[in-house]
């Protein structure tokens, strides 16, 4: 470059800048382009989900995701609750139900609730019709998913390859079974290597509300923790077929004891610590006090019956 052209850039030196963010962002393009074709072409992270009833009072949970990442370390692990009541097949059955929708075909679910450690209970691998895969003990855990998914198959856990080591324990088959199954799984693993194919799985005899002339007999199954809410297994389609509206009261009878509540949308709709009826975020009927604990200050604890009455009965 001349002088003379030095001194006319030196003189003018919004020329430069202007230049600089001119070209600039076209120098970049390619650069962007290129990540984003990387981006777009990398593998989604596997991701495992991670349910127990070890609660987080000790290390169970911890150790088990260690085994994981010791096997597969870029394993994504979402945790549902590892507070289910202890020993609840049923409990653990309905949240891990409630969870599946929401996640994608390859997902593995990873649960651990298992009052049959040690015993002849089978450690298998269940992959639904959804193309989910679900690493638990056969005790019914599986009963709700499959009657929604239907399954595709089932192996049993044998494998040795598949458990932690040759020295399995008789009372933490959550470490040395279920969690290196499971991360062999997200590590893209063929799962009919896990063992041989089981024909039938244990299932639950889930309690179901009966519906007749008078009205709906159901249960109370399950609070709503930590608000103290009371879970029904009576839908909401089913109780809207009673002839009740928005608002009006209904008297119901829980554990052989009448009351009388509004059915409502929200719990803003009645009064701090005021009771209500209302249809929940699951389809279910539930019963709650407003910012209160129903569970308590009714003194009602799962399982107990409930009957509703159609309106005029």
């Amino acid at each position: 470059m001349t002088g003379g052209r030095m001194r006319f850039f030196r003189n003018r030196p919004w020329i430069v800048l202007l230049a600089f963010f001119i070209l600039a962002p076209l120098g970049g393009c390619g650069s962007r382009a290129n990540h984003d074709e990387t981006t777009a072409n990398k593998p989604a992270r596997p991701t495992i989900v991670f349910m127990t009833d070890f609660g987080t009072a000790n290390d169970a949970v911890a150790i088990c995701k260690a085994v994981i990442i010791g096997i597969v370390p870029d394993v994504r692990i979402m945790d549902i609750t590892h507070q289910v009541t202890p020993f609840s097949i049923e409990e653990g059955s309905r949240f891990l139900a409630g969870v599946t929708p929401y996640y994608p075909a390859g997902a593995v679910f990873l649960v651990v609730v298992d009052p049959g450690v040690g015993t002849s209970r089978k450690a298998v691998i269940v992959k639904s019709k959804k193309g989910q895969f679900f690493v638990l003990p056969d005790n019914g855990l599986m009963t709700p998913v499959a009657n929604r998914y239907g399954i595709e198959g089932v192996r049993e856990i044998t494998n040795p390859a598949w458990m932690i080591d040759d020295k399995v324990s008789s009372t933490f088959h959550g470490r040395d079974i279920f969690s290196p199954a499971a991360a062999h799984l997200a590590a893209g693993e063929d799962w009919t290597l896990a063992g041989p194919e089981v024909k039938d799985l244990v299932r639950l005899s889930p309690v179901v509300a009966t519906v007749d002339q008078k009205g709906i007999t159901g249960e109370v199954i399950a609070l709503d923790d930590p608000f103290g809410s009371l879970i029904t297994d009576i839908q909401g389609e089913d109780f809207k077929k009673l002839g009740y509206t928005m608002g009006q009261k209904v008297t119901v009878t829980i554990d052989k004891k009448p009351s009388t509540f509004p059915y409502v949308k929200t719990f803003m709709d009645v009064p701090v610590g005021q009771p209500l009826l209302y249809v929940d975020s699951r389809g279910r009927v539930g019963f709650a006090l407003n910012q209160r604990d129903f569970s308590k200050a009714y003194k009602i604890a799962p399982p107990v019956s409930v009957f509703i009455p159609r309106k005029g009965e």
